[in-house]
């Protein structure tokens, strides 16, 4: 598809998105480590949009519900225009124009096919790949489907164009999988540990308010249709997780007492159970499905190698 259609969606004076560099794409078509990520994308509504590198840019798959690690679990992914290799590690606000939103990196990594031939896979519409992320590893699949109801839409027979960007994305069953809902457990950006709010407010620090009439009193409207947007997805969501720590930190006091006695009677100076600084945690490795892919997305910074699929 190349960058042909991405480029004249967007207006690159008036967005922060990469335009993609040609020299880069060259140099990387015959890379052996192929770059994976999943941006999250708060536009007119909110997607996961799931990037594997192949042939000098990025396929992209718009995910509306987010990649799911159940192997019960099927996601429909809208195979949307290929984007530039730069655009995987970019994370900040889109003010206007196509894409108006916040843009999370929610997870980044390697992957590795598992055939031989990832066009031949592509055009069949079956592509199995092995995924090296902080949040999503072990084995998975990208099936093309008919289309919505596997019948015509818009006019338009199956196996037409509409069709043929409708596909699956499926977890395998092995080590890294598991019944947890992997959006909701592990919400926050691997590039900057923020929500979409944080984001925001670091990159415009006198845009937020904390109501919609505050919002539309900015003076600027594309910049407050972008924090009412937030502000929508915060009450249909929840607290964001940082609204927690305050009370993790009151919660560790007794454990400090406790450990101070321990210390006083001669007893270990360690107290088990006590959390890990994320930013110093390394992945660990997995006792069952469900621990690992859990351990991983809450502790895990250093993408560690992907266990051996063991498919359905």
């Amino acid at each position: 598809m190349g960058l042909k259609e991405y480029r004249a969606k967007r207006d690159f004076t008036k967005s922060p998105e990469p335009a993609g560099n040609e020299a880069t794409a060259s140099a990387r078509k015959d890379t052996r480590e192929r770059f994976f990520c999943v941006q999250k994308h708060l536009a007119t509504a909110l997607h996961y949009d799931f990037r594997l590198e192949h042939d000098g840019v990025l396929l992209s798959w718009a995910v509306p519900k987010g990649p799911a690690i159940d192997p019960t679990v099927k996601r429909l992914a809208m195979h949307v225009e290929d984007h530039p290799i730069e655009y995987g590690t970019f994370e900040g606000v889109i003010p206007e124009g196509y894409g108006a939103g916040v843009v999370m990196l929610w997870d980044v990594g390697t992957w590795t096919p598992e055939v031989d031939d990832v066009d031949a896979a592509l055009k069949k519409g079956d592509l199995k790949f092995t995924l090296n992320g902080y949040k999503l590893k072990g084995s998975w699949v990208l099936v093309r489907t008919r289309g919505w109801g596997g019948g015509s839409k818009g006019g338009e027979k199956s196996g037409g164009e509409s069709s043929k960007s409708s596909w699956l994305l499926i977890k395998h069953r092995d080590d890294w999988a598991g019944p947890i809902d992997i959006t909701t457990f592990a919400p926050l950006s691997v590039k900057t540990k923020q929500t979409f709010r944080g984001i925001l407010t670091s990159e415009n620090p006198g845009i937020w308010h904390s109501n919609r009439a505050a919002a539309r009193m900015t003076g600027d409207a594309a910049m407050a249709k972008i924090v009412e947007k937030v502000i929508a997805l915060e009450e249909e969501e929840g607290p964001a997780p940082e609204a927690a720590a305050p009370a993790k930190k009151a919660a560790k006091k007794p454990a400090a007492k406790a450990k101070a006695k321990a210390a006083k009677a001669g007893g270990e100076g360690e107290e088990d159970g006590e959390a890990a600084s994320p930013a110093k945690a390394a992945p660990a490795k997995s006792r069952s499905k469900a621990t690992g892919a859990t351990k991983t997305a809450r502790r895990g910074i250093s993408p560690a190698p992907a266990r051996a699929a063991r498919k359905r």
